[in-house]
């Protein structure tokens, strides 16, 4: 086993406390929650203050705990003002009054909740032309119902059991669906009654005691 004398200069010391035991292991890299002191004679590893997560030395936290925010290294309680805590990241971010995660401070990515996100921008109610989507909180564009030409009369028939109910059907084809918000489709099918013209048969009397002449 190598003794903390004998480590070679790329690993780490960790001393790991087992219990009333205390157990010492040699790394490539120190475990989270405690960062890395390269020295001549001993590269060890210590730990992170109680507030932080990870931390690049003692005096800078690189990520905290939870219900703490980083800011410049430090995990604070609140982030000053002007600045706008981030729950994800756990850091305060420079971004406008309700985006949660911002790239810039006026470009945000995630907005907190109750908020649409449209164009980097966080709105209560979006804007005209747009619709609430619940489901990804963004402002999405409104589509409305688009529909094509009526087609033709189709024969005329018979619509059910009754012999008298006769009827031809057109249709017309949706050609863009509606969003959720946006105008709904009209009526794509369309009936009207009709009447069947029966043709005489020869030699059959047409019910005004004539027959029809054959040619």
């Amino acid at each position: 086993m190598l003794s903390v004398k004998r480590l070679p200069p790329r690993l780490f010391f960790h001393l790991k406390h087992d219990g009333m035991r205390e157990r010492g292991t040699c790394l490539l890299s120190c475990p989270r929650g405690h960062y890395g002191t390269r020295s001549p004679h001993v590269n060890t590893c210590t730990k992170c203050r109680e507030d932080c997560v990870s931390c690049f030395n003692r005096n800078f936290c690189t990520h905290c705990h939870q219900g703490h925010y980083l800011y410049r290294g430090r995990c604070e309680n609140s982030c000053p003002e002007g600045l706008t805590p981030n729950t994800a990241l756990r850091e305060c971010n420079d971004c406008l009054v309700g985006c949660e995660v911002c790239v810039t401070r006026n470009t945000c990515t995630s907005c907190r909740a109750g908020l649409y996100l449209l164009h980097g921008q966080c709105h209560h109610t979006c804007p005209g032309g747009f619709e609430p989507d619940g489901q990804l909180m963004e402002c999405i564009s409104q589509v409305h119902c688009k529909v094509g030409e009526w087609g033709d009369w189709s024969l005329c028939f018979r619509r059910g059991r009754d012999y008298r109910n006769f009827v031809e059907v057109r249709r017309r084809e949706v050609l863009r669906h509606p969003t959720l918000y946006g105008d709904p489709c009209p009526k794509v099918k369309e009936w009207r009654k009709c009447v069947i013209k029966r043709r005489l048969s020869p030699g059959r009397s047409n019910g005004k005691g004539i027959r029809p002449t054959e040619h």
